[in-house]
């Protein structure tokens, strides 16, 4: 294990590297050596000191998969910042709820999404930045936050511009940064990653240098990465699926970073392996999935495919043996992990046959730890079904401000209990066979129906709801809401499915709506979810997910 902040890494990484390719983002059309990432990251780290960003600040951004967060990704980990990662497709609300429990005193973000306006939203939730002077913010219901970004060329009221930031490290020397960056110790936190729960309210997980630059490491050491290869990075960056296994697993090796488009499109993503020769591709098996079915894919050169992850849901054994004979990927990887655990816990290994990559969810990373307990937490005999737990240097440091929640997450031991339950055979392959966490996984992101609860009650025409899942083909689940209305109330499925889209996030609308009088109970008056699952997955005609 390595006991290094990334800062530290990257200036030895860029340093030994050269002119060798560091990043290519297709879209952008950007092209940077590692030569010139390093020079642009350390401007942006003087800009962010400029700016009067001190270690240990929470440093927020809500983008897509542009350049600059790769910048600030590295900067702020030079400068002993904590990135906070927000979902690009939040809305006002949630962002709002991050903002405030992060206590971050930046935000950087892009202008607009698609028809999304980020800075409508934001207005939404914070009105005083209409007539705010850029970076000197002061809100009543964010009180930390002085100071809001765009990302790019872009301009509003209120807000920072790409430029104004790089301009104001011109007072930053290199001696400046080098004593910040002496200061920042490899158990620091580095990156706030919110991963929603049971109670239905997200909780930041701290991770810390030394979480996410071994992490990277020891997957970088399951796919045999090294600096020869090139990255495909279709994931989002907010998820560490895609800043850790993606831009830091890059970075640990001193390989090349490819990200095909701002977000994930199967067809550029054909095209970036292609033209750029990437030899490792990453994704949730629905992405695969997508690519696979494009209607241009035998036009696409993917021979210089070697490996990758596949992870967030299960992969079904036809998928897999897809990517490896129709897209070259013969030693593609299986991974399982958490948010808490920055994230791979298990990985399938390169020269594992298929059956064990589509059975099993592979073995413990490099100096790992994992274990089946019982109830009581007492480990389990091999085979035997429990909670998988874990400990080693991948357990976040905890949630923030949440000391009870972390109590509960990570033991007087260390172990990182993950609400997960599994079987472990005498190799030491895990196989999940279930969630103890009342969690849908719909198309690998997860999903906690009583955040979704909580929010449809605040319907003027909902007295009761109860929402699950049910499989779903494509994405491994889908969610369904059975709604009881308030006396006297009508409402239509797409009433009920405008409303969220119009509030959260588009994978948290549910896909089924149902209007029910009562619903399954125990004698005890518990609402009993499994059945409501099995009577949808049967008027459905679905196949039930074993």
């Amino acid at each position: 294990m390595e006991r290094v902040t990334i800062g530290d890494l990257f200036d030895r990484i860029a340093l030994g590297a050269g002119d060798r390719e560091a990043a290519v983002f297709v879209d952008h059309d950007v092209r940077w050596s590692y030569r010139e990432l390093h020079a642009r990251v350390v401007q942006v780290a003087r800009g962010l000191m400029g700016l009067g960003i001190e270690a240990g600040e929470h440093v927020a951004i809500w983008a897509t998969n542009w350049p600059e967060w790769v910048l600030l990704q590295l900067a702020t980990a030079k400068i002993g910042a904590v990135l906070v990662t927000v979902n690009p497709a939040y809305r006002s609300d949630e962002l709002a709820y991050v903002l405030a429990q992060s206590d971050a005193t930046a935000l950087f973000m892009i202008e607009r999404f698609r028809t999304s306006s980020y800075t409508r939203l934001l207005a939404e939730c914070c009105p005083e930045i209409a007539d705010a002077r850029p970076g000197r913010l002061a809100s009543k219901r964010f009180p930390y936050l002085k100071r809001v970004a765009l990302l790019g060329e872009a301009t509003a009221p209120g807000m920072l511009s790409w430029a104004d930031v790089l301009a104001a490290g011109a007072g930053i020397s290199d001696h400046m940064l080098r004593r910040r960056q002496e200061t920042v110790d490899p158990d620091d936190p580095v990156n706030v990653q919110y991963t929603s729960g049971t109670t239905g309210f997200p909780k930041g997980a701290e991770l810390t240098h030394v979480n996410l630059v071994n992490n990277a490491y020891y997957v970088g050491e399951c796919l045999r990465l090294t600096a020869r290869d090139r990255l495909c990075v279709p994931v989002p960056f907010y998820h560490c699926f895609g800043c850790v296994l993606g831009t830091l697993a890059a970075v640990v090796r001193g390989a090349t970073l490819v990200v095909p488009a701002e977000h994930f499109d199967p067809g550029k993503t054909l095209q970036a392996v292609a033209a750029e020769r990437c030899t490792v591709l990453h994704g949730v098996p629905t992405m695969f999935i997508a690519e696979l079915a494009h209607p241009r894919f035998a036009e696409f050169d993917l021979t210089s495919l070697r490996t990758g992850i596949m992870a967030g849901a299960p992969c079904p054994i036809e998928v897999m043996r897809r990517v490896v004979e129709q897209m070259h990927a013969r030693e593609m990887t299986i991974a399982y992990g958490q948010t808490e655990a920055s994230p791979v816990i298990t990985q399938t290994r390169a020269e594992d046959p298929i059956e064990l990559r589509v059975s099993t969810v592979g073995r413990p990373l490099p100096k790992v730890e994992v274990r089946i307990v019982d109830e009581r937490g007492h480990e389990v005999p091999r085979g035997t079904q429990g909670e998988l737990c874990c400990r080693g240097h991948l357990v976040m440091r905890g949630y923030y401000k949440m000391p009870e929640a972390t109590a509960k997450a990570i033991g007087r031991d260390g172990w990182l209990h993950t609400g997960d339950l599994a079987t472990m055979d005498e190799h030491g392959y895990c196989r999940i066979t279930g969630r103890i966490k009342d969690m849908v996984i719909r198309g690998g992101e997860n999903v906690y129906p009583r955040e979704i609860e909580e929010f449809l009650y605040r319907h003027p025409k909902v007295a009761d709801v109860q929402v699950f899942g049910v499989p779903d083909p494509v994405r491994g689940e889908e969610l369904a809401a059975w709604i009881r209305l308030a006396p006297g109330a009508t409402a239509t499925e797409d009433e009920i499915r405008a409303y969220c889209k119009e509030r959260i996030a588009h994978y948290k609308v549910p896909r089924y709506v149902r209007f029910v009088d009562d619903y399954p109970m125990t004698v005890t008056g518990k609402v009993q979810k499994f059945k409501m699952r099995e009577i949808m997955t049967h008027e459905l005609g679905l196949p039930a997910k074993s």
